[in-house]
């Protein structure tokens, strides 16, 4: 993978997890989606899908995520359709470390004309991405209390 970038959280895997597993979370944390459409109901078994938009209007590009690999709890691996770049890879772990969780995010384009550009040139947007990207789900994970859903939020 091109990327790889990992922080500790002050959550237990399983804090991380549910947010993980919550599709219509998704734009929450990571970075470049800005709205969800449709999110298949077994989210985040193998096979399942997130319909989402990238970019901001009007300029909103309409694609989807599809999960390759997932164990609850612990793994998840992604097929992330990036128009008009290609498709990328994501893996993202969680381990628990002491009292909180280590995530690990390993990112690369796959195929189309990202995948085309040099490492050198892929690395530090991937990089950046996938360091935000913790970042917000740091955010997410250390401030959410476990077991509420965001509809039962006031």
């Amino acid at each position: 993978m091109t990327s790889h970038r990992d922080r500790v959280l002050q959550a237990e895997p399983d804090a991380v997890w549910e947010i993980l597993s919550d599709g219509w979370l998704y734009p929450l944390w990571v970075v470049g989606a800005s709205r969800i459409r449709e999110v298949d109901a077994v989210w985040p078994a193998a096979g399942a899908r997130i319909h989402h938009s990238v970019g901001a209007w009007p300029l909103l590009l309409d694609d989807e995520t599809q999960v390759l690999e997932s164990v609850p709890g612990s793994l998840l691996v992604l097929r992330a359709r990036v128009r008009p770049f290609g498709e990328a890879t994501v893996r993202i772990s969680v381990e628990a470390v002491g009292a909180g969780s280590r995530v690990s995010i390993d990112e690369d384009l796959s195929s189309g004309p990202g995948s085309w550009l040099p490492t050198v040139v892929r690395r530090p947007a991937l990089d950046w991405r996938n360091s935000e990207t913790l970042r917000r789900l740091a955010y997410l994970a250390e401030r959410r209390p476990s077991g509420v859903a965001l509809a039962d939020r006031p």
